[in-house]
Parts: structure tokens; sequence; C-alpha cells
């Protein structure tokens, strides 16, 4: 009837088969067409860059992307699933720059951003063909045939029609202000980006003395902890209401007094001794509109520098503080938002002393051609400035600072907070509708909604979009020499009208060429910027479908996703940026789930790397372990609620050791005596027996609570379900029922139970662990998959919550009364005459009672103050009775080693000269065939030719089996 099952063989070996015959068969592609007239379940898939071979995060994120939908196909739903490719931006520039050996951008100019374009094309998918067979053996069904790629001519003409749409709702601008660039990729990054580099660096901080002109000897003291931006110094600024203090001390060089100011909160902090006096108290407003001498001079000298006379004095601000510092700031228009806020406002002269690429440059003449951060020293440039002004008496006093301070979230250089221009979209003009919308997404877990995500959509900035690079989406604008009008181009086919030229490539060497004439008659080039890489891939629910140009159709009914998942990253990145498009395009939510994960890292708690090679290869995880483990691993894990994990493999090898093997044995039982027993199974089953009747409640309380889990997509929790029904079928259910597959009026009852729960056990497990599930499926139905199938739905009529807490209470009692065995040193096999329980069971649960913990009879005593007593007392004949017991388990341990099969008949043979032993024997020789599966018992030895024989020696008896 079914397929001879090896209950040993590894889980691997059954993968690969069952991955041959899925793609034999095309079963992935059938579980599409098969619901070809069914609604569409959703699924935005965000794309991966194939810059090196997966790891664990791209594994978990791919575990995710294919247990919902494996869950929603079976369902009744038609689940399309779509791979992309992220193709563009500084990952795969990075990666080119490294091999060509270069550190700047010039060099790739110098090259030619042509062949540079080239070079990175050629990289994109590099490692391809290593995804394809990962995503494979993992078991994830995708489409990567047709997948999407960024870099095509359709997706980023759909990405052109993005910008274009928001630049006609007024969306789009350009403006100069205070930003985050890097100085080794020369771009700016946006909000997100930023926020993705945060690291605890040791800086120099320092306070200088400011020298006010009218005063002699006195200095205002001011701190920083970019030492480096003091070149650019043009104002200070304190706090109108604040207490400042003037304090007197003696120089300990010249010996002569000294005059300093500062907050009067921060006097304790500044000035550890007592050796001064305060002579004078006032506000900050006192001190507004004194001038000071430049700590540097190579800008102040310039009289012709815009707004010189405004500069290098004391200015009011509302941002000043005395939580650190002196209470005084200095203030760089060119290096900070609040500093350039100020300059604006009060006219301030604009000192931009360091290029975009962190060079100083010549007219600061004493550094000129430093780098303001080294990566290899970030502290170096500080330094020298530090030195300059102790040599010139500047400095009152340094030491090093530790900080959170961003870097470059590709090349992990510092990044700079530098006054340049960019184009930005009008975030804070969508985000009260921004924030209605959210109100309507899903999340697991529910706490990313109002916390991570929330708190990032409330304190969103209008984004910064235009990138100063070169291998990536490129920004639509062309602008006329002439009288600068601006032009938004939104199509290949308008580019092309315009132009008279036929467009095939959207790529910043092939399109910066391209001009047309304006209406003045001037002539129109396009902005040499691109595109943030993330504008391509909140554009991904339209790009991908070549939307508007082709699918529209298609596109309504895929809009808005009804699922997508990623890591708790993309709460900044990703699902913000898909939320904040599809709010500005079309005022609807992109998305109405989400599943968000943590991060997984090595076992030691550390960043995975392959360096330190600190973690299992996957693939090897894969051919050890069975996919399915490794994916029910992560699925069981609080890596699934947005937690990190540290991946331990014996914690892997445990799930394959308990839930899969528990699994494997009992589907290996089935085959096994079914197929011995030939039975005709009843398509409508009535259980009778109340161990049925657990076990099938328990079946439909699973599928219940799985699907009840799963339409909330809480995927962990309907993980967890599946190891405690798995050990209640096979270490509770089939142990109970073991005598009941032997017995002609129970073993049909027994095997149908046993059947039905592995049938819908692995409907239910499919979408977590589909390889078992699928070879459990096909052998017990003989249908194409599991896959192809419905998912089952709980029969409540079945469900017994009466049953299952009585079930739950009487193994409670049953392990107190095996304790208390263990307490008396009273082997198990050891008969007892009662136990005397305080629950009145009903006689079904009583009968288990009695044979789990070995007694004859059971009393109830509602009175005990305990839930269970034993009778300790041996009698001769319970005695007996248990040493026959040992004797069935010694012959039973003899087939076992003599690796006989359960259905082999055999002869016993023994030889023993205790005349107790052998009077047992004699006494219980009808119970000892019976239980043993005994043609019949011989005294004395068996002949030496005997074929499959063994030999034990236990004390005074030698027993020995032939078949």
């Amino acid at each position: 009837m079914y397929k001879e099952v090896d209950s040993v063989k590894p889980l691997a070996e059954v993968e690969e088969e069952v991955l041959k015959y899925w793609e034999e068969n095309q079963i992935f592609e059938k579980s599409i067409s098969n619901r070809e007239n069914a609604k569409t379940f959703n699924f935005y898939d965000g794309p991966p860059f194939a810059t090196g071979s997966p790891h664990y995060g791209h594994i978990l994120q791919s575990i995710t992307k294919d247990v919902v939908p494996r869950y929603w196909s079976m369902r009744g739903f038609k689940v399309e699933r779509k791979w992309g490719w992220d193709c563009h931006g500084l990952p795969i520039e990075n990666i080119v720059e490294k091999e060509l050996g270069y550190t700047h951008k010039k060099e790739i100019i110098e090259l030619g951003v042509g062949k540079f374009n080239d070079i990175c094309r050629s990289k994109v998918l590099e490692y391809a063909s290593i995804w394809e067979k990962v995503i494979r053996r993992m078991g994830r069904w995708v489409d990567m045939k047709n997948a999407y790629k960024t870099m095509d001519l359709e997706y980023m003409e759909s990405v052109w029609w993005v910008f274009k749409e928001l630049w006609d709702k007024d969306l789009v601008y350009e403006s100069y202000r205070s930003m985050h660039i890097c100085p080794r990729c020369e771009t700016t990054l946006s909000q997100s980006e930023v926020a993705e580099g945060y690291k605890d660096i040791k800086d120099l901080s320092l306070v200088a003395e400011f020298r006010l002109v009218d005063e002699p000897n006195t200095s205002v003291l001011a701190w920083t902890t970019t030492p480096w931006t003091l070149i650019g110094n043009v104002a200070l600024a304190v706090g109108s209401d604040i207490d400042y203090v003037k304090i007197e001390k003696k120089d300990e060089d010249k010996g002569n007094l000294v005059k300093f100011i500062l907050a009067k909160d921060r006097l304790k902090d500044i000035f550890k001794s007592d050796d001064y006096e305060i002579v004078e108290n006032f506000k900050g407003s006192d001190l507004v509109g004194k001038s000071y001498e430049p700590l540097f001079d190579y800008y102040a000298k310039d009289k012709d520098l815009a707004n010189h006379e405004n500069g290098w004095k004391i200015y009011a601000a509302d941002f000043v503080t005395t939580d650190e510092g002196t209470g005084i700031v200095h203030i760089a228009p060119a290096f900070g938002e609040d500093d350039m806020n100020l300059g604006k406002a009060e006219n301030l002269p604009f000192v931009q002393h360091v290029g975009i690429d962190g060079i100083i440059k010549k007219e600061a003449t004493d550094f000129t051609g430093l780098s303001v951060k080294p990566i290899e020293d970030v502290q170096k440039t500080d330094v020298e400035i530090v030195k300059y002004l102790a040599k010139n008496n500047l400095l009152f006093s340094k030491e090093q600072y530790e900080h959170s301070y961003p870097h470059c979230w590709r090349c992990d250089t510092p990044l700079l907070n530098y006054a340049t221009s960019s184009w930005f979209v009008k975030i804070t003009a969508v985000k009260e509708e921004a924030l209605k919308l959210a109100k309507e997404i899903n999340w697991s877990p529910s706490h990313i909604k109002e916390g991570r995500f929330g708190n990032w959509l409330e304190g969103a900035r209008d984004w910064s979009i235009s990138r100063q690079r070169f291998w990536a989406s490129c920004m639509p604008i062309w602008v006329c020499e002439d009288c600068s009008e601006k032009k938004v181009i939104g199509s290949v086919k308008e580019l092309d009208d315009l132009s008279g030229e036929k467009v095939t490539d959207l790529h910043k060497d092939k399109i910066d060429p391209i001009a047309f004439k304006c209406a003045c008659g001037g002539l129109m080039r396009r902005v040499p910027d691109v595109l943030d890489t993330w504008f391509d891939s909140g554009s991904m629910p339209y790009a991908q479908l070549h939307y508007p140009f082709k699918n529209e159709e298609k596109f309504k009914d895929s809009f808005p996703a009804d699922f997508i998942g990623e890591a708790q990253d993309q709460t900044r990145a990703w699902f913000y940026y898909l939320h904040i498009l599809s709010t500005a395009l079309k005022q609807s939510i992109a998305f109405k789930n989400v599943v968000v994960s943590g991060i997984i890292l090595a076992e030691d708690g550390k960043k995975m790397s392959k360096k330190l090679q600190n973690y299992p290869d996957p693939m090897s995880m894969f051919e050890k372990y069975g996919a399915d483990t490794v994916r029910m691993y992560i699925l069981n894990s609080p890596v699934m609620q947005a937690e990190n994990l540290n991946f331990v493999e014996r914690d892997v090898a445990q799930i394959s050791k308990n839930m899969f093997r528990m699994l494997w044995n009992t589907y290996s039982f089935f085959t096994l005596y079914a197929n011995l027993d030939k039975l005709e199974f009843e398509d409508d089953f009535k259980p009778k027996n109340i161990l049925d009747r657990w076990i099938l409640s328990e079946l439909n309380s699973l599928i219940k609570n799985v699907n009840d889990s799963m339409e909330k997509y809480e995927l962990t929790k309907a993980a967890r379900l599946f190891e405690p029904f798995i050990d209640n079928l096979s270490n509770w259910y089939l142990r109970r029922s073991r005598k009941r597959f032997k017995l002609e009026s129970e073993k049909a009852d027994a095997f149908n139970t046993l059947r039905i729960c592995l049938i819908e056990v692995s409907k239910t497990l499919a979408p977590f662990a589909p390889f078992v599930s699928e070879e459990i499926f096909k052998n017990l139905t003989q249908r194409e998959s599991v896959h192809l199938e419905d998912f089952p739905m709980a029969n409540n009529d079945l469900i017994d919550n009466k049953l299952t807490t009585a079930m739950l209470e009487l193994r409670l009692v049953i392990e107190h009364g095996l304790a208390l065995r263990a307490e008396a040193k009273i082997r198990t096999r050891q008969p007892l005459a009662k136990a005397i329980i305080r629950q009145d069971f009903d006689s079904d649960l009583q009968e288990i009672v009695k044979e789990e913990l070995n007694v004859k009879t059971i009393e109830i005593d509602k009175n005990m103050s305990s839930d269970i007593k034993l009778d300790n007392k041996i009698t001769t004949e319970l005695q007996e009775e248990g040493d026959l017991r040992d004797i069935i388990r010694l012959v039973q341990d003899v087939r076992k080693k003599a690796k006989l099969s359960p259905t082999d008949k055999i002869i016993l043979y023994y030889e023993t000269n205790n005349d107790y032993v052998k009077s047992i024997i004699t006494k219980f020789d009808q119970t000892l065939i019976d239980e043993t599966n005994l043609i019949k018992i011989v005294f004395g030895k068996h002949p030496a030719d005997f074929e499959e024989s063994t030999n034990i020696l236990d004390q005074d008896i030698w027993i020995g089996v032939g078949k």
C-alpha cells in the first residue's frame, strides 16, 4: 500500500528527492496555474543585491517570504512570486572601486563614466547562480527566471514616471542646506542612510579661548567635538536667558590675571579647582553683539567676504543649553543644521574651508590638503588643530570624548555635516496623511507599528533624493542653460520626441549627452545628479510591472500588497519609502501586512563574519540537518519577533532530533505496520476510543490555532504549535496505543486515527517544512503534492476542551506517580497493587493511569492533600510479574541487537541454573510467546549454525534468539 520508509534515512536525502520531484513535475508552476481563476494574494519581494553569496539574513527573509505565500496559496489564493534584483547604487560602485584600486571620485571621471558603469553592470549578477542554488535548496518557491532588475530600461522608466508624478504634485524641490555627506563617496546621504551607520568612536573634544576685542585678557570659552570645524567658525551662540559668569584667575604661565566667560551651571565641570573668583554675573543677552578675535584668520582677513561685517560676534540662539560643554556654542554655518539656520537668520558670513571630498582647501594654509576625518585615524587632523591652538595660546583644555558618530553605510567612512545643494521630496507635505494611513497596516510583531516605524514616521524630514554618483537611476530633470526653465521627463517616448533620438538606456553615461531646445531657444541639459537607490526600491510596486506603461489591470489587482517582510532596519528604509511614495502617489497604503524580523548573529553574539569564520555555512546546515530543520529553528526563534538570534548549531540539531525525528519515526511506524496488516481505511471515520478522540481533538486544535496565527501573520506563534503536537502524537498517543495496533478489535481505528493525523499534520506543516510534509503526504495519499492541496480547516465538533484538560491533568498525576516510584527505587516494570488518586477520572482515563504507573487498581480519595499515593508493598505474585517484565524486555533487546524485524517470528533459547528464573519462564510461557512474537521456547543453547542470533550473559540467564 505504501512506499517502504527507511526509519533512519537522513532528512537531507529526502529533501533532494523532493526537490527533484518538484522540478520534474513543475509543482511550483502548478500551484499558481491551478488557482488561475482564484482571488490573488499579492506579495512584494524586497530585492537583494547579488554582490555576494546569501547569508543567514537573506535566508531568514526567504523563509518568511516562502511560508506566507505557501500558506495563502493553500488557502485558495493565486500567489505569484516574482524575484527581483537590486542593481544600482553604492554597494555595486564600491565593489568596482576596490577592484580598480580607486580611492577618489575623480579617478572614475578620468576613467570615464561609461566604462565605469559598464563594469558596474558586469558585477551586478556575479553571484546570481549561487543565489539560485541556495534559494532552491532551502525550498523557497519563487520565479527567478523572470526576475525584474532595477537596472532594466522598463524598470527605470517607471521610476521616472514616479518622479514626474511627485514633481507634478509640487513635492520635489531643490535646496541648499546642511546635510550628511560621505567624503569618500563624495555624495549626500538621506536621513535613513545616515541612521544605518552610527558607531561609538573616540574623538578629540576641546574648549577654545575666543578673545573679546574690547576686553583685554578676557576670553569666551566654547566647546566642540569637531575641532576641524573651528577654521570655519564665524560666530558664537549663547542662550539669552541662561545665566553666565565672568571669572578671574591667575595665569600660571605668565603670572597675570585672566578672565573667562562661560555658563554658570558649567563652572564646576570646567574649573575643577576653586582658584578663581566670580567677578560678574549676567544673562546671555548681555553678551550678544560682542566681537571676538577669530581663532584662524584665513577667511576673516578677506574683507570682501559676503556679510563680513556680521562675522565673529556673539548671537543669541534657542538651541543653546547647559547640558554639556560651556554653555556657549561655536558656529560654523557650513557644517551644521543649527549653525546654518542661525547663519541665514543673522546674515553671517559663509565659510566652507572643506570640499565635499573632506579635504581642507588651500586658503587654510596651515592645514591645506588634510582630510578632516581620515578613515585610518579619525583624530589625525583634529590633533593638528589642537597643536595650532596650543601654540597660539588659544587652547583652554582638551580630552578624549566617546560618542555615537555616523559612518557611511557602505564604505564605513566617517560622515561630515556639510552644507550643499540637493533635491528633496517634500515629506513634510504628506506626513500627516502618511501617519493617518499607517494606522491601517498590520505589523507583526505589533509593537513595531507605534514603535520603530511610528516613531520614525513621526520624525520624518524631507528626503534628499539626489546623489552625486554614477551607477543609478538618473534624475529626469533638464534645465535650460539660458533661462533656467526646468523640464521633467516622465517617459522614454517623451525624451525620444523632445530630443529626436532613440533612447534605449537611461543610465547617466547614455543620457547626459542628450539635450534639446527650450521654448526660449536655449539648450536644455540634464542635471548631473542621480537618484537615491531607495527611490528605486520605493518605486518597486509600480516599476516591477512597468506601470503605467503596461499591466494597468494587473497593477490595480496587485496594489496594495497583502504582505511584505524584511528585517527591522527596513522600518527606516524600504517599508518607509514604500509607504511615503504610495501616500504621495496613490493616497493609499502600499502594504496591508508586514512581518518584521531581527538579526541573526554568531553564537557568541557578534556579527557574522566570513573573515572570522564565526558561523557555520548555511548550505552545510541544509545538508547536515535538512532545510526543514533550519527553517523551523529560525521560525521558532525570537528573531521572528524582531529580536536578535545567536545562531547555535546544537539547537538546530535539537530540532532535528526532537521534532523531525519523532515525526519521521511515527511515519515509519505507520507505513511498516499498515503495510503488514493491509488495512482498508474509512473516509468517514468516527473515533470511539478515548485516545483517538483526544489526539483528533488535539489535531483540530492545532489546525485551528495555526490558521488563527497565520491570519494574523504571527509566524512564530504558529510554528511553535507543531513540536508539542508531534510530541503528543509520538510519545503519548503512539506509545499508549501500541497494544491497540496489535488487537484485531482496535487496530483499524488506531491506524485510521494515526493516518488522519499524519496526513493532516503534513498539510498543516507544509508551508513551514515543505519537504518532509511532501514526502509524508504523497506516500500516504498517493496524491500529486501537498502544496496543491487546500489548507486544513478545523472540525470544531472534534475539539473536546474538557478532554484536553483532563488528559493534561492525568499526565501530571502520572508524572508525580513515576516520581514517587523513583523516590522509592521501584522500577517501572514492577507492578504495584494500587494507586490512590484525588481526581475522579472516568474509567477510560483511569485505565491509562493504571497502565502508565503499572498498578493493578485505582482508588479515589478526594480528601487527600496530594494528588497521588502509591501502595509500595510488593507481594510474591507482584514480584513474579515484575521479573517476567524484565525477561520480556531482555528478549526484546536481544531481538533488536540481532536486527530482527518486529514481525519476524522467532524461537527463544534460554539456559539458566536459577530455578526461580526457569519457573517464571515456564509459568508465564504463553505471555512470553504473545509479547515477543515467539514460535516456541526451548531450554538449552541453539545450534551453532543458526543464522541470525546473539548471546547476552545477564547474571545467571543466557538467552539466544533465532529467526
